[in-house]
């Protein structure tokens, strides 16, 4: 095995856009791996492109009569009869709508998340990073919260079918990862951990912590909903806790872990309060759990994530210099207040509906105090406490 993560990209998952005002923008993958660069923190020999997903591979998951109705949709003139039958496969809204080369940009985005998990598994590398990855509510008949095809629940039962690994889906998306939840309901080999602000408030609605799995898959579904305003140390409390012990009874041969970073206190979609600060340590637990109990085997995909400018480049650069032992981490760890790469920042200003960040984490030190946060807090240690009465 290579000691050296890989960092699949492909040009084409930059085509996965709706539409102009779209809050789902793939733009920002260009802007993490643009940070990235500026402080050379990826080589040449790292990148790894890969090819689209096939019919074959999206049947894993996804409803043959589903496939066929994004094919005929991506069309730049879609048949009427499509454009009829759109609603009920759930791209015909605002928030998930049909767009021409659909079908392409979502295939690639799948195909993507299924190389990295084949660079992992063949032993070609010990971890892998596919940012453009991570559309985790799309379910086999239907799309849906900007999610065409699952690639994550097809990537997973990729390794399922071909090496019979055991997978632990680790989802830090501030939104529940139904999607994947419900493809491995009740399948006993694959445990989905999902940690994300409560279904009382933000969509998708479930993610409830009596979501347990079901038959055979009983125990191997866990789920850690927040309340709202969450702020770092409850939410880190909460993560650390549950995971840990999730991964040491589980005892799983791969992670595939989910990198939305929605739960910023910058966000416009939810309505959590944490900082960069959680960005930089979750990668760094779960990349202790990859070594500890698979080998090292992990990989990592992007996700949620609506505030480009100042909170994804940030929360994604920080995941993949975690995955290559990055040396700035422990400058991080005595200098919170480490500056941005001036480069970066005046590339990107002007482009930017925001003042970009000038350093790396946030300080918090500076944003008003949430109230009620000791009841907050000790409501989510009571739940994530509940979330691990049945691991197994």
């Amino acid at each position: 095995m290579s000691n050296q993560p890989v960092f699949v990209y492909n040009k084409e998952v930059l085509q996965y856009r709706f539409y102009q005002e779209h809050p789902f923008d793939q733009f920002r993958v260009l802007l993490a791996k643009d940070l990235i660069e500026q402080i050379g923190a990826l080589s040449e020999s790292q990148i790894v492109t890969s090819a689209s997903a096939n019919v074959e591979a999206l049947q894993r998951i996804h409803r043959e009569d589903y496939i066929q109705a994004v094919m005929q949709l991506s069309e730049e003139i879609p048949d009427p009869d499509w454009i009829l039958r759109a609603q009920q496969y759930g791209l015909h809204d605002e928030e998930t709508p049909y767009f021409r080369g659909m079908h392409e940009a979502a295939a690639s985005i799948t195909g993507g998340s299924i190389a990295a998990c084949e660079a992992v598994m063949t032993g070609r590398a010990p971890h892998a990073l596919h940012l453009g990855g991570g559309l985790h509510h799309a379910f086999p008949n239907k799309g849906a919260g900007f999610c065409v095809y699952n690639d994550a629940a097809v990537a997973i039962s990729h390794i399922r079918d071909k090496y019979q690994a055991r997978v632990l889906y680790i989802d830090t998306d501030v939104h529940h990862g139904d999607g994947v939840q419900w493809s491995f309901y009740t399948d006993p080999n694959v445990l989905t951990y999902s940690i994300h602000e409560t279904g009382k408030y933000l969509f998708p609605g479930t993610g409830f912590v009596n979501e347990r799995g079901e038959g055979e898959g009983f125990g191997a579904c866990v789920n850690v909903p927040l309340d709202p305003y969450t702020e770092d140390d409850s939410w880190m409390e909460c993560f650390k806790r549950t995971i840990e012990q999730t991964a040491a009874v589980f005892k799983p041969d791969l992670i595939v872990s989910q990198h939305g970073c929605d739960a910023h206190a910058f966000d416009p979609l939810s309505h959590m309060h944490c900082s960069m600060r959680i960005y930089k340590e979750m990668p760094r637990i779960i990349h202790e759990a990859a070594h500890t109990h698979c080998d090292g085997r992990w990989v990592a995909i992007g996700g949620g994530g609506y505030d480009i400018w100042r909170v994804v480049p940030r929360a994604w650069s920080l995941l993949w210099l975690e995955m290559i032992d990055h040396p700035m981490l422990q400058e991080l760890d005595s200098t919170p207040d480490l500056s941005l790469p001036e480069a970066w920042i005046q590339r990107w200003q002007e482009q930017s509906v925001h003042d970009l960040p000038q350093t790396w984490l946030d300080n918090v030190n500076l944003w008003s105090p949430m109230p009620r946060r000791s009841l907050i807090a000790e409501q989510n240690l009571r739940i994530s406490t509940l979330a691990m009465e049945y691991v197994r």
